[in-house]
Order: C-alpha cells, then sequence, then structure tokens
C-alpha cells in the first residue's frame, strides 16, 4: 500500500512549509515553485498537501488526481448513513484505506488533495480520523508542502497543527500587506505552533524595495523575499506547462530559491 510504503521510510523529523494568503497572490504557484527547488536541493520525498479548494496545484506539478479528500469523507459518510460500509471493514479501516488510494505518487513527491470544504452536517467524525491518518503519513516525510486555501480555513479547523515555517503571500500593495499580517495574527489566536513567519511579496514590478520593507516593518513581519513579476509564468499557464518545470534562469525560480537558501540554511 502507497502510505505502508512511506511507513518504511522511518522519518523521525520533518519540516512543514505552509503557503497562506488572500486570494489570487499566488500561492499555489509559490508553492509549486518551494517544492521545486527542495527537489532540485534533494530534499525528498516531500508530502505536498492540496488544501486549497481551486484544488489545481496538481496542474502546477503536472500529476493528475483521480480523488480528493473531500470526496472521500463525503463517501464515508453517506456509506454509514445508509449501513453500505465495505463488509468487514470498519470506519477508521475505510478511511485509511481511501487515504492511501488518494494519495498520488510522482518522482520525488506525493501529493494529497483536500478538494472543496464540506457541506451541511456533522463532519467532527471524519476529520477527525482524517488529522489523525495525515499525522501518522506525514511523519515519513523529510519535507511537507501545503498550499492553504484563501481564508485560512485549514488552519482555522486546526487541519494543519505544526508549521515550521508559514510563508504568508502578499501582493506589493499596503492593504494586501495589512492582510498578511491578519493572518499571521490568526494563526497566533488559534494557537497553532508556527516556529517562524515570513512575508513573500509576490509579483514585484517597479515598486521600490524600500516602500515595500517600510510597509512591511509597520507590521512587524519579516520580509522572507520580494518576487518580481515573471512574464515566463504568464507563458506556462496559458501553454499549460507546468511551473514546476521553468528553467533555472527564470527570476521567479531564482527568487523562490534565495528564499529557501534563507530559511533551510
Amino acid at each position: 500500500m502507497k502510505v505502508q510504503k512511506a511507513f518504511e521510510r522511518c522519518i523521525e523529523l520533518s519540516f512543514t512549509i505552509a503557503i497562506a494568503g488572500k486570494g489570487g497572490t499566488g500561492k499555489t504557484t509559490i508553492s509549486s515553485l518551494i517544492i521545486r527547488g527542495l527537489l532540485e536541493r534533494g530534499k525528498k520525498p516531500i508530502f505536498a498537501v492540496d488544501a486549497d479548494a481551486n484544488v489545481n496545484l496538481n496542474e502546477q506539478l503536472g500529476v493528475e488526481v483521480e480523488k480528493t479528500i473531500g470526496a472521500v469523507r463525503e463517501d464515508m459518510l453517506q456509506k454509514v448513513g445508509v449501513g453500505e460500509m465495505p463488509a468487514g471493514m470498519t470506519k477508521e479501516q475505510y478511511m485509511e484505506y481511501e487515504l492511501q488510494d488518494s494519495l498520488v505518487e510522482a518522482e520525488g513527491f506525493d501529493l494529497l488533495v483536500m478538494g472543496r470544504p464540506e457541506g451541511p452536517g456533522c463532519y467532527c467524525y471524519a476529520n477527525n480520523l482524517l488529522r489523525r491518518y495525515m499525522e501518522i503519513l506525514a511523519k515519513n516525510y523529510p519535507y511537507i508542502v501545503i498550499d492553504n486555501e484563501a481564508g485560512m480555513e485549514h488552519l482555522s479547523r486546526r487541519t494543519t497543527q505544526k508549521i515550521d515555517l508559514l510563508l504568508v503571500v502578499s501582493e506589493p500593495n499596503p492593504i494586501s500587506i495589512m492582510t498578511a499580517a491578519r493572518i499571521r495574527d490568526l494563526a497566533k489566536d488559534l494557537k497553532i505552533e508556527v516556529k517562524r513567519v515570513g512575508l513573500v511579496i509576490n509579483r514585484v514590478n517597479g515598486e521600490q524595495p524600500e516602500i515595500l520593507e517600510a510597509e512591511t516593518k509597520k507590521y512587524s513581519l519579516e520580509l522572507a523575499g520580494i518576487i518580481p513579476a515573471d512574464t515566463a509564468i504568464v507563458e506556462y499557464s496559458w501553454q499549460r506547462k507546468p511551473t514546476v518545470q521553468m528553467p533555472n534562469d527564470s527570476i521567479s525560480v531564482k527568487a523562490v530559491n534565495k528564499i529557501l537558501d534563507k530559511f533551510l540554511a
């Protein structure tokens, strides 16, 4: 089984990078470039989690997804409700099996897609099972990268319990930077264990770094890095090419690698 293969690696410690920010700031693209940078450094296997309801990290990584955790959760609750659980299988066993089956294996990384938020009804039991098995699974990877949805729903539901590095993505304007500070504060209010928070200002095109740095200091944010506007990302999008395959000389790839050098040194 896929998860059992992961267990055999027996990684005792893992480093979790969560990417957050309001919608449209480029979180998913940056997530894919972070995974690219980790793979280039030999930091693998990587456990990639697409926690954004828009579900497009797989496209940036160049892999196909057949099943999401949201669909698994809905299916389990429906089967429980009508008494159609597979013969001889408990709810715990069913969730573990489906989690294994949902894992997309690729070269150097595995991807788990959360899918859309649940609908009406009580999902507490299913969410608790999911959280439990995700914690078990995550311990078997040296690096975990989580692409969070806008609004920080997965943080508020405590799906993400421990974060070594929270990168909050902002656009180069004061409102977006203020929103980034609020996301940092939300993580503190929820008492989620976050060791370090960094602000990533994305799509910078002509704005003066001094102005951006001053606005960052205003909210006591640590500036992790500035990513210039990159036309290559737009070109890759139109050509339906995964951003994880972007060349080393791309300005966005260089900028993300610089961020990784800063925090993984």
